[in-house]
């Protein structure tokens, strides 16, 4: 069978060493004689797997000291919810950027709890830019950003310098390069996009921070509860777990986050290099803000459409087809895409290019 050249915006493209482990996990796991997915979350074996990819995360992430790393459930949809039940106070305010249309969602969900300010949006433009030079106000409980945004293709670059906290959706660029954690109150993101399987979300959480809106929180939304049980307050998403943990050791034995970052630049850089370069071709997002996890661009010519979906369809190419709300097209080039798909993509740009001018 033909190599697939997997675009798709998520769930998201595995390395093959992944899927080989996650698959023989499921078949026999540490020679139990039982399968991963039928074995206790409280046995041994599979705590073992839990602290293995906790501390995964705090090694590759550098996780100071200070900080809670989670495994919950709900994708980064339910943090939309958690955030402020744990961090708005009751009266109080919190600040969001509208980014696009998972930033708007978190909006959505934050106004249950009390007053929310949005002090940046680029929807004048269809988000295709990342607003900038915008006020935090300082008696905000918190400040949420969205560092990546899927649909549109835009990617937060420098984070605003504030004493406000920080609370940062980083569902679809986690792991793509390097942060300081320590700039953050609560990084959270779904697992199905840069280090794992969807099931899982990954919750950062700085310990000081916890249960600071002083409301009475249910307990399955109480982060510090899920922090003190170290996320085994509930049985957990055991099969996410462990691909996540397999994707960590994957990414920490090719070179760590510096390692995938240099990858994801060299990617990005070759994609958006022939969509600029291509005359059939044009990208939708300024060029400071484009995003190395999702490269959207538009044809000029909306009739050769069909023609243009059959070649890449025919070099197995899949996913490459624009969010249904944007249209257009998206490359969706997360850590585990080889570069040598994002040519195979090229190569058709330029036959499509060739066959058309």
């Amino acid at each position: 069978m033909s190599k697939v050249h997997n675009f798709s915006a998520g769930p998201c493209i595995l390395p093959p060493e992944v899927l080989k482990g996650a698959a023989d996990a499921v078949g026999q796991f540490n020679d139990l004689n039982l399968s991963l997915i039928e074995v206790s979350h409280r046995g041994k074996d599979f705590i073992a797997v839990a602290e293995k990819a906790v501390g995964l995360v705090k090694e590759l992430l550098e996780v100071p000291e200070g900080y809670s790393v989670m495994y919950l459930q709900g994708g980064a949809s339910l943090q939309f919810l958690m955030t402020p039940y744990n961090f708005l106070k009751e009266g109080g305010t919190a600040a969001y950027t509208n980014t696009g249309t998972w930033a708007k969602k978190a909006i959505k969900e934050a106004k249950l709890f009390g007053n929310i300010e949005v002090v940046a949006s680029s929807e004048d433009r269809n988000h295709t830019y990342i607003p900038k030079g915008y006020t935090i106000p300082e008696n905000a409980d918190y400040f949420h950003i969205t560092s990546n945004n899927t649909i549109y293709g835009t990617q937060v670059m420098e984070f605003p310098e504030t004493s406000v906290p920080i609370i940062c959706d980083m569902s679809s660029d986690i792991f793509s390069k390097k942060i300081d954690v320590s700039k953050f109150d609560v990084i959270y993101a779904g697992a199905q996009k840069n280090m794992g399987t969807a099931g899982a979300t990954l919750a950062i959480v700085k310990d000081s921070f916890m249960e600071s809106s002083g409301r009475a929180i249910p307990s399955m939304l109480n982060y510090k509860i899920h922090a003190s049980k170290e996320s085994m307050f509930n049985t957990p998403p055991v099969f996410a777990i462990y691909v996540s943990m397999l994707m960590l050791q994957w990414m920490k034995d090719i070179g760590g986050v510096e390692k995938i970052a240099e990858m994801n630049k060299a990617k990005a850089e070759l994609m958006y290099g022939e969509i600029d370069r291509n005359s059939m071709f044009k990208a939708v997002v300024d060029v400071e803000d484009r995003s190395e996890m999702n490269a959207t661009f538009v044809l000029n010519d909306d009739s050769k459409q069909d023609e243009f979906n059959a070649m890449w369809t025919a070099a197995n190419i899949s996913g490459i087809k624009g969010h249904r709300d944007v249209g257009g097209y998206r490359a969706s080039m997360y850590n585990a895409l080889p570069i040598e798909s994002v040519q195979v993509l090229v190569d058709v740009m330029k036959e499509f290019e060739s066959k058309n001018a």
